[in-house]
């Protein structure tokens, strides 16, 4: 007589995830494989995941990958192994992309409000200060800017509402006229006459105008036609609605004279 492999056939009816073992002839036990769970006839996988979060921190993903296997990984707006994750400040960088002037807030996971410091306005990603400071952050207009430095006309640094119409920098630097005026102490006269004090001025009021005061005293004529803003019949504006918090800044293609 011969004993009787009880796990010869069929893996002696164990799960395939099981390993047979003989113990007696005709008997045997089912014990399931590494990373598997069950009775032996029944095995399933075990998922890590399901218990603690499979060991991984709690701002991070658990993901199975075989049995009893798996890899954590940091949610977004968390940085690390998975193990540990910490909390990555979307301001820490670049001020969160909101403006230099602006004031950036971590409110939630991937979220922040961008506000404009004091004395500035706009969204958040665009702030803006006085149209005396606004006019040395553009290049179209630095040159007026540096202008009324040299002169230390200081009229549009107040409160204002003040609207500007500014020779783009290149007429500014071109114009022969400019060193002349300088050298007989006029300059500033013709600067002031690019200034109207009192008014906000934006592109879409100054077509419904013919006549403004300036600075200078003396007026500035306002025509509008062919979708064009001229004034004193030859300055077309270029640019404009470049709005400060003390008033607006036009651009335009020559310079007024009083």
């Amino acid at each position: 007589c011969s004993a009787i492999d009880a796990c010869k056939t069929s893996n002696g009816g164990c799960s395939a995830k099981a390993e047979c073992r003989r113990t007696t002839p005709g008997n045997r036990v089912c014990v399931c494989n590494a990373g598997h769970t069950g009775d032996g006839i029944v095995c399933i996988e075990v998922n890590p995941c399901l218990e603690n979060n499979g060991g991984c921190d709690r701002n991070a993903e658990c993901t199975q990958t075989g049995p009893n296997q798996a890899v954590c990984n940091c949610l977004k707006g968390y940085s690390g192994d998975g193990k540990r994750c910490t909390y990555i400040s979307l301001c820490s960088q670049n001020n969160g992309g909101c403006s230099e002037f602006a004031i950036c807030n971590d409110t939630e996971l991937t979220e922040r409000t961008c506000t404009c410091k004091n004395n500035y306005i706009g969204d958040g990603f665009n702030c803006r200060g006085n149209i005396f400071q606004e006019l040395l952050r553009d290049v179209n207009t630095s040159r007026f800017y540096f202008h009324l430095e040299a002169l230390s006309i200081k009229d549009i640094s107040g409160p204002g509402p003040f609207t500007l119409f500014v020779p783009h920098t290149d007429v500014l630097n071109s114009d022969p006229r400019v060193k002349d005026w300088i050298a007989r102490g006029v300059m500033a006269q013709v600067l002031r006459y690019h200034m109207v004090g009192c008014a906000n001025l934006l592109y879409n009021d100054l077509t419904k105008i013919t006549n403004i005061t300036s600075l200078h005293g003396d007026p500035i004529h306002i025509s509008y036609s062919q979708n064009s803003l001229i004034l004193n019949n030859k300055a077309e504006v270029t640019l404009s609605d470049a709005v400060g918090t003390n008033g607006v800044i036009h651009v335009i293609n020559q310079i007024l004279v009083p």
